[in-house]
């Protein structure tokens, strides 16, 4: 864990919800897809937690929806704004026993941090990889990073539950078709329930969970696993799919 003054260069919109801002800092922390930051907001008691979308030497990517006034305070931000963040928190994506059929699920908001992990599945180089994306939505006005994703190279699947673009289901409705060797995912708890009943094996999950301090001190985001219980901000956010009891989830 590392922390850090970041100034903000971008701050743009992608849909009416959901914005991408582009920080500068030091970003040496920052070494696994999967990780995530805390974001110091004035006036505000709690950091917020984001998930890191893209990270480069001195940059640093957050795609994050509005949920409440924090986000909504982040999404009135300006560039030259900067921000206290702690960077380096969670564990991110084990890239070791990916195969040549990785598969990559997202939903929502937890559609970001699954783009810098796909460049680094792409980049990786140890094997030729064939990658393929399936990206969920509620509506067609709420789907962003598809062009991101198709422009690394990907194979992009979009669904929306309503088919108004794409395959109308949810992300297990094509993935339950597809060959893989390895997957990786991330979205709403109940997405990764059913993620986990189609694909019960050789994947990795994100959970999202709320948090207090985001670094394991006040035990907030304790879940219970197979063999005890750990913490989704020091633990994960990335769990194997093996370990999670399901029905001890909410």
């Amino acid at each position: 864990m590392k922390q850090g003054i970041f100034t903000i260069t971008e701050n743009e919109r992608l849909t009416g919800s959901v914005l991408k801002m582009v920080l500068e800092g030091d970003t040496s922390a920052v070494t696994a897809p999967g990780q995530f930051v805390n974001v110091a907001l004035p006036g505000r008691y709690l950091r917020r937690p984001i998930s890191v979308c893209d990270r480069e030497d001195g940059k640093l990517t957050l795609v994050y929806k509005v949920v409440g006034g924090g986000t909504a305070d982040m999404a009135a931000m300006v560039p030259g704004t900067q921000l206290d963040i702690l960077t380096g928190l969670g564990n991110g994506y084990d890239l070791r026993k990916t195969g040549p059929l990785p598969l990559i699920l997202g939903g929502g908001i937890g559609i970001p941090p699954m783009y810098w992990l796909a460049k680094e599945i792409i980049g990786d180089g140890r094997i030729a990889v064939k990658l393929t994306v399936v990206l969920g939505f509620n509506t067609k006005d709420e789907i962003f990073f598809e062009d991101e994703f198709r422009d690394l190279g990907c194979n992009v699947i979009v669904t929306t539950v309503d088919g108004s673009y794409g395959m109308k289901g949810y992300v297990t409705t094509p993935a339950n078709g597809l060959e893989y060797s390895s997957y990786y995912a991330c979205g709403p708890l109940p997405m990764l329930k059913a993620v986990h009943k189609a694909l019960p094996e050789r994947g990795q999950l994100s959970l999202e969970e709320r948090m207090g301090c985001g670094f394991g001190a006040c035990m907030g985001c304790s879940i219970k696993v197979k063999g005890g219980y750990k913490r989704v901000c020091k633990d994960g956010p990335v769990f194997s799919s093996g370990e999670l009891l399901w029905e001890e989830q909410p």
